[in-house]
């Protein structure tokens, strides 16, 4: 028996796999387990592997928005869109209902 047949307890079904997903996302490895038990469902199942990638793509996402923008819109973004404002604030609101005409 090799070192990794010993480490290898029986294996675990998907439901007890997606039980622990938190606690693997929650310990920083972002999804990659460090228990061979777990590695090998991993590798074996397609559909716990599959859940994985998708929630490590949202975590990936989610870090994003939390970094600060690399590049800020120059100043003459800020001035395109404050004129195009100021020239929709200074067309004159159109009735919402058409007027009838009366002969």
């Amino acid at each position: 028996m090799t070192q990794n047949d010993q480490n290898l307890s029986a294996p675990i079904s998907c439901a007890d796999f997606q039980e622990r997903l938190p606690d693997l996302f929650a310990s920083g490895s972002n999804g990659v387990p460090d228990d061979l038990t777990l590695q090998h469902h991993l590798d074996t199942c397609e559909n716990c592997a599959n859940l994985v990638r998708d929630l490590q793509y949202i975590a990936d996402q989610a870090r994003m928005l939390l970094e600060p923008a690399e590049e800020e819109p120059s100043p003459g973004v800020w001035a395109n869109i404050q004129s195009k404002l100021s020239a929709e604030l200074a067309i004159p609101e159109l009735p919402l209902t058409p007027k009838l005409q009366t002969d």
